[in-house]
């Protein structure tokens, strides 16, 4: 099935690991001009060696998103090395946990920095962009933002509080900005990953194995239990929808919030 991505030019937040690296190493596959985004320098060495070594050579931007002025910043940057922005995909910024006894202003605001800024800024910043292009040419093809949340934003967990109310925001700045940008035909959409083993995962489960006594895999195994389609998703599976929602096999689909929890938390 031909996606018709060849060319386009994908920034994607986050793309030095995780869901965010599945991302880029997928749309790199599919022959689209890639930008990657990290304030980690280290982070995004090893990508570039990981891709490169695959055959892909990516663009790389360092920048910290909390700021809207860095958010600018490396649009401007990728627009400059690649051309302009087709497609962005949100993946970056976790959220700390707390007990919820040592929830305080400060913990909100962070949280909402981590999770909540870090898509909104390089957002608007693109939409800016994608939007001028749509007015100026109504007959290309319009831009598409997809931001990867979580869905924390839907299941109230006691330790992810100040984090859930951040996705429940972006979610809710994403239909809203896809209802307001449709006259356009920009896109925009959503993807809410549940556990999906990512390095931060891994981390989680080592904790927790050294905690219990127990290995790594009967961590794991206890914690893919609770799943009905008994695993843990992987980055690679997240991202093959990202690439349809991105792609013009998607043109009709904006404003939709896809779960992808292995219907942990079967909603309607």
């Amino acid at each position: 099935m031909d996606l018709g991505l060849a060319g386009k030019v994908v920034l994607i937040t986050g793309g030095s690991k995780g869901i965010g690296f599945a991302c880029a190493r997928a749309f790199a596959n599919e022959g689209a001009k890639v930008a990657i985004v990290s304030r980690d320098a280290a982070n995004l060495a090893r990508a570039r060696e990981q891709l490169a070594n695959e055959g892909h050579h990516v663009h790389l931007a360092r920048a910290d998103l909390h700021e809207a002025h860095s958010a600018q910043d490396i649009v401007e940057e990728a627009t400059g090395a690649l051309g302009p922005i087709d497609i962005l995909i949100n993946s970056a910024g976790a959220a700390k946990r707390y007990d919820p006894d040592t929830l305080d202003a400060a913990a909100f605001k962070a949280a909402m920095d981590a999770k909540y800024f870090s898509y909104v800024y390089p957002q608007q910043a693109v939409l800016k962009q994608m939007a001028e292009r749509a007015r100026a040419n109504p007959k290309a093809e319009p831009g598409v933002i997809v931001n990867i949340i979580g869905m924390g934003g839907k299941i109230a967990s006691d330790i992810h509080i100040a984090g859930g109310a951040a996705n429940a925001a972006l979610m809710l700045a994403t239909v809203g900005l896809a209802h307001h940008y449709a006259k356009l035909g920009i896109r925009i959409n959503a993807i809410n990953p549940g556990a999906t083993l990512t390095e931060r995962v891994e981390e989680a489960l080592a904790l927790e194995a050294q905690q219990q006594g127990i290995t790594r895999d009967e961590a794991l195994e206890r914690s893919q239990a609770n799943v009905p389609l008994g695993r843990y998703a992987k980055p690679e599976e997240i991202a093959d929808v990202a690439l349809f929602l991105a792609s013009r096999r998607a043109s009709y689909v904006s404003g939709a919030i896809i779960p992808m929890d292995g219907v942990s938390a079967p909603l309607i």
